[in-house]
């Protein structure tokens, strides 16, 4: 059978019909790639609507070139937030250092996005929300992948039955739900087996800009404690975040908001600079972000006809800030694998084409990103000494090859 002839095979099989739970980056990214191959895509989310708002976030390196490939860069680009400089304070508030914040984050300027976590989220649905479908309010209850003979080809295909009781078969089930994906949990047993706790916690939020900052950040620290404030632009908002090591990760917190305040005040109640007007904003915030730094490392990405990606797969952690960028392409590298290939096949495809990719850059975390949080006071000084030479010096013209160290397979539609 020659070429022709195998896509007249594939087009005259009815599409095959997939499942995708969680409509924040990973979701919605391979929603639009799979559409475009030529899939039947549903995706489930749990809140009622796409989630804007939120702290934010980098795209770099390659995944530059998967949101130019789904036509969303202008949008991206014009949602950038120029950040101009990040300062660093001592404990009394005095400062240590005010630098390009390229210098620090190894970013490479005039290219790589900086955006709101929203406007990421709200330009993937919107490049995809008229071709596949949403649901939201809802979330997958049960997965059962055991052959049933209901005429589906070969009688296999996975059953899932959704919170919101509605019962449906698909081909393929894809967990794009996040850190703590239930999807993974499902599959594979329990998160702690592949949560490798990077030794820190953080409490996000947003609170009222009385400190007249602009396109700036900056970070106060003591030994394990750092107070970030992030002002994205002028306007009379800034993004708070609380930062601190912790030797054990705190499981019982992270379902329960007042558990996070109580944790993170606790930590925080002799703090000075402008931490005490921080915690009295995260009493009241209702935006509260708390979780911990912390990488997903799994053998393998799939079971099945289900398979993981973004950070239910491979969560690089917060610290890497490339979470949003392995997300995209992991997304891309995903529905590539599927295009042409059953999904055992489309599977493997996918582990030996991104697994390197993402190795490399959960590496990325223990070579500068944890040092801005140092938890001793020698650690902290010599962070301190690097930053005051940091500042003297011009910023690199080069990005961390990591970002960058995978070239995408071109785009064949069917």
């Amino acid at each position: 059978m020659n070429r022709t002839e195998q896509l007249r095979d594939i087009r005259a099989t009815p599409k095959r019909k997939v499942l995708i739970s969680g409509a924040s980056i990973a979701g919605p990214a391979l929603a639009f790639w799979l559409n475009r191959h030529g899939f039947a895509v549903t995706v489930v989310e749990k809140a009622g609507t796409p989630r804007l708002g939120g702290y934010p976030i980098d795209v770099r390196g390659t995944a530059l070139e998967v949101v130019r490939r789904m036509g969303i860069l202008p949008r991206l680009r014009d949602a950038h937030i120029d950040l101009r400089r990040l300062t660093f304070l001592d404990g009394d508030g005095g400062e240590v250092a005010s630098l390009d914040p390229h210098t620090v984050t190894g970013g490479v300027a005039g290219q790589d996005l900086e955006v709101r976590r929203g406007d990421l989220t709200g330009a993937l649905y919107a490049a995809v929300r008229d071709d596949v479908e949403f649901l939201f309010n809802d979330s997958i209850d049960t997965l059962d992948q055991s052959d049933h003979g209901h005429g589906h080809g070969h009688g296999h295909g996975v059953d899932v039955t959704f919170r919101g009781g509605g019962r449906r078969t698909f081909d393929m089930v894809f967990g794009a739900d996040g850190l703590h994906s239930r999807t993974r949990a499902s599959l594979f047993g329990p998160e702690e087996q592949f949560h490798r706790y990077l030794g820190y916690c953080f409490a996000g939020f947003t609170m009222r800009n009385t400190f007249g900052l602009s396109h700036e950040t900056v970070i106060w620290n003591t030994p394990g404690r750092a107070a970030a404030l992030y002002a994205t632009g002028d306007n009379d908002e800034v993004h708070a975040f609380l930062n601190f090591a912790r030797p054990e990760p705190p499981f019982d917190a992270f379902r329960n908001p007042e558990a996070q305040r109580g944790l993170v005040a606790a930590v925080f109640a002799d703090a000075g600079w402008e931490v005490p007007g921080m915690l009295a904003a995260l009493r009241d915030a209702d935006d509260l972000f708390f979780d911990v730094v912390s990488q997903i490392r799994m053998p393998r990405w799939s079971s099945g006809r289900v398979a993981l990606v973004g950070d239910a797969a491979y969560a690089p952690s917060f610290l890497t800030g490339q979470g949003s960028s392995l997300a995209l392409v992991g997304a891309y590298m995903l529905a590539a694998s599927l295009a042409d290939r059953d999904h055992a096949a489309g599977f493997a495809a996918y582990e030996h084409s991104t697994r390197e990719f993402v190795t490399l850059n959960q590496e990325q975390v223990g070579k500068g990103d944890a040092t801005l949080f140092p938890t001793t006071a020698g650690a902290l000084e010599q962070r301190n000494d690097m930053l005051r030479k940091l500042s003297a010096m011009p910023p690199a013209p080069e990005g961390r090859p990591a970002h960058s160290a995978l070239t995408l397979p071109a785009f064949t539609p069917c």
